[in-house]
């Protein structure tokens, strides 16, 4: 079974979910556009978690990313 993979398109911005072929690196036919779909799942889930979420960088020195979500109520 392949892992579905998600990714942000350098040129575009756009954030794709589909299969990755065995070189780890190039996407296999079928992937899609999700960038509405995941950007609503991580506000959602930011809100739910309740305070900002932070991501460590991969080395371990400290926090790379610190996301905050207002919700903006019409």
């Amino acid at each position: 079974m392949k892992i579905l993979h998600v990714g942000c398109s350098p040129l575009t911005g756009a954030i794709f979910a589909g299969k990755i072929l065995k070189d780890g690196r190039t996407w296999a036919a079928g992937k899609e556009d999700v960038t509405i779909e995941a950007l609503v799942a991580v506000a959602q889930h930011v809100v739910n978690f309740g305070k900002p979420v932070e991501i460590s960088r991969a080395d371990g020195t400290g926090v790379e990313y610190r996301i905050t979500v207002e919700h903006v109520k019409a």
